[in-house]
């Protein structure tokens, strides 16, 4: 876009990787972040500093921080984001949950209100049922979360809960919500204009969570329709109109057995998982969002918007499967990453990086694109056989394992499903299959899938039935 970008960085990041390849870098503040990366001021004045006209938030830390969007403003600066106003509006759960059911979009049952009296959370939970959800008010990503199944563990829930969500967000207001059974977990991305348009890129299956944390993301949603993609992506629209949002978006839906869907939240930020979308729709979703940043019109309407293909994203932790899943910290001794068609690595680390405990243990993020669901699930098999880190364990005996799984591969999941996948193996472990048995299976699968491709519509003969392998290899023995 020939945009010269500056990152900044704290003393720990100091030969980051996102450093190394910056034009320019300012340092902001010791390791911890509420001294460095939670420092608005200071990045604030990096940007002044260096002659920047804007920043951009990144999907953490000050991402979601309407004080900081504000800051940005009064500064002369432009955040590559939505309006601190709408920030607001949608950053507060209990918030957002009145805008969206006032906009007549369907929500969980629930408080639109902060709940801090034992006794009413009581009332309310007795009114809507159990089990019922507490959520913290200002955050996301599992903080503040509590599962409440009877009113005897309300209390404490709803003590805990407040508190974390102190700690995490500096704000311990808790809301209750009915817990949907078993749902899936589906958000819808958007971009918006300043000038009120405002299009939906299909949904993300985001129901691989492990405690209340994406893991695994895909693109489309395996059991969605081209029916219930519509009406899912009209009403987060809707919902974004009501907040007058602008810039790139996500709404996150709830969906039950049934196929009906409930508003869970907005991020207002960049999703982690935003490759698996611009993968299957073409479009860039961060270049979109600095172009609406300066102004422009969206230069693309809804009938524009096609999905093709499918994308996956797994991410890979520097944590241990074995062992709980312990943040694993150290030297990067060895790294090999996956490459090919259909393979794209968004990394944050290199061989020789010493992997610290300051920050989230995510190293990268590896995501395949292919014309299936099923060769989809075949290449991400592939890459993770070529994916090699040594010096510190990762997850990627985790995913290898999952690849494996006969619900996930039938697409048959919720937002449970990880967390009850991981109990049934922390006494057997996930297992080291071996890259030779790997690669095997995957050419078979390769091979089954080929065939089955180029089958003719007639019922085929006994010869025709054959593998593609075999027929290749009489083919070359004929030859020679």
């Amino acid at each position: 876009m020939g945009i010269s970008p500056i990152a900044v960085y704290s003393e720990a990041d100091r030969a980051a990787l996102h450093v190394r390849v910056a034009d320019e870098a300012v340092e902001i503040g010791p390791a911890p972040s509420r001294e460095s990366y939670l420092r608005g001021d200071r990045i604030i004045a990096a940007a002044l500093e260096c002659g920047a006209e804007a920043i951009h938030p990144g999907y953490g830390f000050l991402s979601e921080s309407a004080s900081f969007a504000q800051a940005v403003r009064d500064a002369g600066l432009v955040l590559i984001g939505p309006s601190p106003e709408a920030m607001q509006l949608m950053g507060s759960k209990t918030v957002a949950r009145r805008t969206v059911r006032d906009a007549g979009a369907p929500v969980v049952p629930g408080t639109v209100e902060p709940v801090t009296d034992p006794e009413e959370a009581r009332r309310v939970a007795a009114e809507i049922g159990y089990p019922v959800m507490l959520k913290a008010s200002a955050g996301g990503g599992g903080k503040g979360m509590r599962l409440v199944h009877s009113a005897d563990e309300l209390a404490s829930a709803l003590e805990r809960a407040g508190s974390e969500a102190a700690a995490a967000f500096g704000d311990a207001s808790v809301y209750i919500e009915k817990a949907i059974v078993r749902p899936r977990h589906i958000e819808i991305q958007l971009l918006a204009d300043r000038q009120g348009n405002c299009v939906y890129l299909g949904e993300r299956e985001c129901s691989m969570q492990r405690r209340h944390q994406k893991i695994v993301e895909e693109c489309p949603a395996p059991f969605n329709d081209a029916s219930l993609r519509k009406r899912m992506g009209e009403a987060a629209v809707k919902i974004a109109k009501a907040a007058n949002y602008e810039g790139a978006g996500t709404i996150e839906f709830l969906v039950d057995a049934d196929r009906n869907f409930y508003f869970l939240e907005m991020n207002t930020r960049l999703q982690v998982e935003h490759p698996v979308t611009e993968l299957v729709t073409g479009r860039d979703l961060v270049h979109a969002k600095i172009r609406i940043a300066a102004g422009e019109p969206l230069w693309f309407t809804q009938d524009d918007v096609s999905l093709r293909g499918h994308a996956i994203e797994v991410r890979i932790y520097a944590e241990d499967p074995e062992s709980g899943f312990i943040p694993s910290s150290g030297r990067i001794t060895r790294l090999r990453e996956p490459a090919g068609p259909g393979i794209r690595v968004d990394s944050g680390v290199y061989e020789g990086w010493e992997v610290a405990i300051h920050y989230d243990p995510l190293l990268a993020k590896l995501a395949v694109w292919a014309e299936t669901r099923t060769k989809a699930i075949a290449r991400l098999r592939r890459a993770l056989t070529e994916y090699d880190v040594g010096g510190i364990k990762s997850t990627l005996p985790y995913f290898r394992a999952l690849c494996a799984d006969e619900n996930y591969l039938a697409g048959d999941i919720d937002t449970q499903y990880l967390d009850r996948w991981i109990a049934e193996r922390t006494t057997t472990g996930f297992g080291k299959e071996p890259v030779e048995e790997l690669v095997l299976d995957l050419a078979l699968v390769a091979a089954a899938m080929d065939s089955r491709d180029n089958a003719p519509k007639a019922a085929a003969s006994t010869h025709d039935a054959q593998s593609n392998w075999k027929r290749a290899g009489r083919a070359r023995s004929m030859r020679g």
